[in-house]
C-alpha cells in the first residue's frame, strides 16, 4: 500500500476514534480478526473483552447511557450476533444510541448458506434504525459516519454494520470523514406561544419527563421549568434520577403498575406535557395517562422525532424539537401561575411521598429486601452510580434511593433481565473513582453474571447486590394473580452467591438476619475493591407494593 491508502480494518479503527469512540466491548471472532489486529495499534479505543455477547452489548448500552455517545460493541457472525440481539432490543426500547459491528462471512461466500451466515438486514430490520453490509472497503468510512449519526438523530437507537471478513483487508483511501454533528431543533415561536397559552390556562398541569432530558443540560432545564411555573413532574420508568425526588414538585415514578391512587391523582391534570418520552404503555400506565387515543385533557408532546408524535395519542401540540431546548424556551415565557396550581402540586406530591415510603415487613421466609435497600441508601455515598437489573426487587431501589437529580443511573426500560452486572461493570470502568452499585435478582444475575470476570480482568470494582428470593419474582407475582397457589416453572434453586463471587476474586458478603443488616452493609460498602452482597430475601414480600398473601386477599375482596 502507498502512503495514501491503508487497510480497511485500520481505517475502521481510525474512523471510530474520530467519531468519538473511546471504548469498545466485544467477544472476539474469526470473522473480524483484521479489525482486532488494527485495534492493537489504536490507543484511542479501549478494547474490553467480555465473556458473552449479551453482556458485551449490555455494557455498551450502559456506557451510552452514561456518556450520551453511541455505545460500541463488536461481535462475530451468527451466534455472536444472535447473542447480542437482546442488547439491541434494549437500546431500541429505551432510545439509546448503539453501534453494533458484526463480522460476516467473506463476500464470495454470501448467499451460499456458508458457515454461520446470516442476513442481518432481515434479522435486525425490526429492531435497528439502520443495517448496512459493507461490500466495498472504499465505502466503509462513509458508512460508519452515516451509521454513527443515525444512531443519535431523531429517536436514538441501535444501528448495525456487517463487515465481510475479506473486505476488511481491502486497500482504501486513508482520508477520514468529517466529524459527525447531529443538529438539535429548537421550538418554533408560534408553537412556543401556543404552549405558553395552554400552560397559562391550566390550574393542574403535569409534566411527564423521560430519557430525552437525561443530560446535565436537560435535567437543569427541566428543574427550572418546573420551578418557574410550579408544575409537578412525574418521571418515566427507570429515569427517576433526572429530577429531585425530594422536591415539592415531585409527582412520582411511572413504573410498572404503580398503585391506583397515584394514577387517579395524576389523571386529574388539566394539561399533560410529555417531554423527552415516547409515551409507551409503561409511562402512560396502560395508555390511561393520558388516555389513548384521545386524552381527557389537552396534551403537548415533545420528542425530537416527528414520526413518534401522534402515533398513539391525538396531540393538541406535537413538537418535534429538542426537549431541553423546549424546557428552556418555555421557562423564559412570562406567565402568571393560577392560585390553584400550588394546591395541585401539594396534592400530587403528598400522594407521591406516601407511596414512596418503604416500610419493611417481617416475613418467615426471608428478609424484606426493602430493609436492605433502605440501609444501602442511607450509607452509600450520595453520588453513587446505581445500575438496576429487571425485576420486582428494583421497585425498592426506585422508592428508597435518595434521587436528587444529580446521580447517574442505569436501568433496563425494555425489561430484559441481565443488565445489572454488565451495567455496573461498564459504570465502574467509566467512573473508577465512584461507588458503583449493581442491583440484580437471583434470576438476572446468573444470566450475565459471568461478566464479573470482565470486571476483574479490567481492574473494575463494582459492588453487586443480589436479592436471593429463590423465584423469578415478577413472573411469580403475575402467576399468583392469574393462577393463585399454583406455582409452576418459577421456582429457582440457587448457588451460594457469595462463594460464587469469591471464585471470580470479589469479596463475598451475605445477609440473612435483620439484626445484621446495618453492620454488613457498612462492611460491604467500605470494602476496598469489588464485592458482592447476597440477601436471603423473602418471596412472600414479592414486591415493594404488595405481598403474595396480600394479593390473594385483594383478589378475594378481603
Amino acid at each position: 500500500m502507498d502512503q495514501a491508502t491503508t487497510r480497511a480494518a485500520d481505517q475502521l479503527a481510525r474512523v471510530l476514534a474520530a467519531m468519538g469512540a473511546d471504548r469498545m466491548f466485544c467477544v472476539p471472532g474469526e470473522s473480524y480478526l483484521s479489525f482486532l489486529d488494527a485495534l492493537h495499534d489504536q490507543t484511542a479505543i479501549d478494547t474490553v473483552v467480555c465473556r458473552h455477547e449479551g453482556g458485551a452489548g449490555m455494557m455498551a448500552v450502559a456506557d451510552a447511557k452514561l456518556t450520551g455517545r453511541p455505545g460500541l460493541v463488536a461481535v462475530s457472525r451468527g451466534p455472536g450476533a444472535t447473542n447480542a440481539s437482546i442488547a439491541l432490543h434494549l437500546a431500541q426500547q429505551d432510545a439509546v444510541p448503539l453501534v453494533c459491528l458484526i463480522g460476516q462471512v467473506a463476500r464470495f461466500e454470501r448467499g451460499r448458506g456458508a458457515f454461520q451466515e446470516v442476513d442481518y438486514t432481515q434479522m435486525f430490520g425490526e429492531i435497528a434504525k439502520g443495517v448496512w453490509e459493507v461490500t466495498e472497503g472504499s465505502k466503509l468510512a462513509e458508512t460508519v459516519a452515516r451509521a454513527w449519526a443515525l444512531s443519535m438523530s431523531g429517536t436514538p437507537g441501535p444501528v448495525v454494520i456487517s463487515l465481510p471478513e475479506d473486505m476488511l483487508s481491502d486497500p482504501v483511501d486513508s482520508a477520514l470523514p468529517a466529524p459527525v454533528h447531529v443538529p438539535r431543533a429548537g421550538v418554533a415561536p408560534d408553537d412556543l406561544q401556543k404552549a405558553a397559552e395552554m400552560l397559562a390556562s391550566a390550574e393542574r398541569p403535569l409534566i411527564i419527563a423521560g430519557s430525552g432530558l437525561d443530560s446535565d443540560g436537560g435535567r437543569a432545564a427541566l428543574a427550572k421549568l418546573a420551578k418557574t411555573h410550579g408544575i409537578p413532574v412525574a418521571l418515566t420508568f427507570k429515569h427517576q434520577e433526572i429530577f429531585d425526588n425530594s422536591s415539592p414538585l415531585y409527582a412520582g415514578h411511572l413504573g410498572f403498575k404503580i398503585p391506583a391512587p397515584m394514577v387517579k391523582t395524576l389523571q386529574k391534570a388539566d394539561l399533560i406535557m410529555a417531554i423527552g418520552t415516547r409515551m409507551g404503555d409503561t409511562p402512560s400506565q396502560g395508555y390511561r395517562l393520558p388516555k389513548a387515543p384521545r386524552p381527557d385533557q389537552p396534551f403537548i408532546h415533545v420528542w425530537p422525532d416527528p414520526n413518534v408524535l401522534g402515533q398513539v395519542f391525538e396531540t393538541d401540540l406535537p413538537l418535534a424539537c429538542d426537549p431541553a431546548q423546549f424546557c428552556t424556551a418555555l421557562t423564559g415565557v412570562a406567565a402568571d401561575k393560577p392560585a390553584a396550581r400550588a394546591d395541585w402540586a401539594a396534592e400530587v406530591n403528598a400522594v407521591a411521598r406516601k407511596l414512596a415510603s418503604v416500610t419493611p415487613t417481617e416475613q418467615e421466609d426471608g428478609l424484606d429486601f426493602g430493609a436492605v435497600v433502605s440501609e444501602l441508601a442511607k450509607q452509600a455515598p450520595r453520588d453513587s452510580i446505581v445500575a438496576t437489573d429487571a425485576g420486582n426487587f428494583s421497585g425498592w431501589v426506585h422508592l428508597a434511593w435518595p434521587w436528587d437529580g444529580s446521580q447517574k443511573a442505569i436501568g433496563a426500560a425494555g425489561g430484559a433481565m441481565g443488565l445489572g452486572v454488565p451495567g455496573a461493570v461498564a459504570a465502574a470502568l467509566r467512573y473508577p473513582d465512584k461507588t458503583v452499585l449493581g442491583f440484580a435478582g437471583d434470576g438476572g444475575v446468573l444470566m450475565t453474571g459471568n461478566e464479573l470476570a470482565t470486571a476483574m480482568a479490567k481492574g473494575a470494582a463494582p459492588k453487586i447486590v443480589v436479592s436471593d428470593n429463590r423465584t423469578y419474582g415478577t413472573i411469580r407475582l403475575h402467576q399468583e394473580r392469574d393462577h393463585p397457589n399454583r406455582v409452576s416453572g418459577t421456582d429457582l434453586v440457587n448457588p451460594d452467591f457469595a462463594a460464587w463471587a469469591e471464585a471470580f476474586g470479589l469479596k463475598g458478603f451475605s445477609i440473612a438476619k435483620g439484626d445484621d443488616i446495618a453492620g454488613i452493609v457498612g462492611d460491604f460498602l467500605s470494602h476496598d475493591g469489588p464485592a458482592l452482597l447476597t440477601v436471603r430475601s423473602s418471596a412472600e414480600a414479592i414486591s415493594a407494593y404488595i405481598t403474595i398473601s396480600g394479593l390473594h386477599a385483594r383478589m378475594r375482596g378481603a
